[in-house]
C-alpha cells in the first residue's frame, strides 16, 4: 500500500512539473519591440469627430492611442481622404510629432478648407517612427 502510494505522488508530481519557453524574458521583449516597430499603423488607434468653424473650415479633433506595450512613436502619419458623393475629391497627409509612449493617449487638431460639398472624411494612420526605450523615458 505504501508503495502504491508513493508511486502515485511521484506520478502527480511528474505531471504538475511546468515546461517553460526556452526564450528568455529579454528575447521575448525584443522579438515583440520589433514587431511592433515594423508595423506602427497596426498598434497606433485613431478616433476624430469634424465640424466646420464659421470661417469654412473642417476642423477635426481626433485622439492618437498608442496600443503597443513596449515601443513609442514620434511623427505619426495620417491620411485624410474627402469624398464628395462617394467619390474622392481630395487627399491630405499631416504629421503629428507628439511622442506617444506606450499606452499613452494624445489629442489633436487639425483646420483645413476642404472643397464645397464635401459629405465624409475618412482619416487613418499610414506610419510612425519608432523611439527606443531610453529615448522615449528621457523626454516629455
Amino acid at each position: 500500500m505504501k508503495y502504491l502510494i508513493v508511486a502515485v505522488s511521484m506520478l502527480a508530481m511528474l505531471s504538475c512539473k511546468e515546461r517553460f519557453d526556452s526564450k528568455t524574458y529579454a528575447e521575448n521583449k525584443i522579438s515583440l519591440a520589433q514587431r511592433e516597430s515594423e508595423h506602427p499603423e497596426q498598434f497606433i488607434h485613431l478616433s476624430s469627430d469634424d465640424k466646420r468653424n464659421l470661417f469654412g473650415n473642417t476642423v477635426i479633433k481626433g485622439k492618437l492611442v498608442n496600443m503597443a506595450s513596449v515601443a513609442a512613436y514620434k511623427n505619426t502619419r495620417l491620411k485624410m481622404l474627402c469624398y464628395k458623393n462617394g467619390i474622392r475629391v481630395e487627399e491630405h497627409e499631416d504629421v503629428i510629432p507628439s511622442i506617444l509612449k506606450p499606452g499613452a493617449t494624445k489629442n489633436f487638431k487639425i483646420r483645413y478648407r476642404l472643397p464645397k460639398g464635401t459629405d465624409s472624411l475618412a482619416l487613418s494612420v499610414m506610419s510612425a517612427d519608432t523611439l527606443s526605450d531610453a529615448i522615449s523615458s528621457s523626454k516629455e
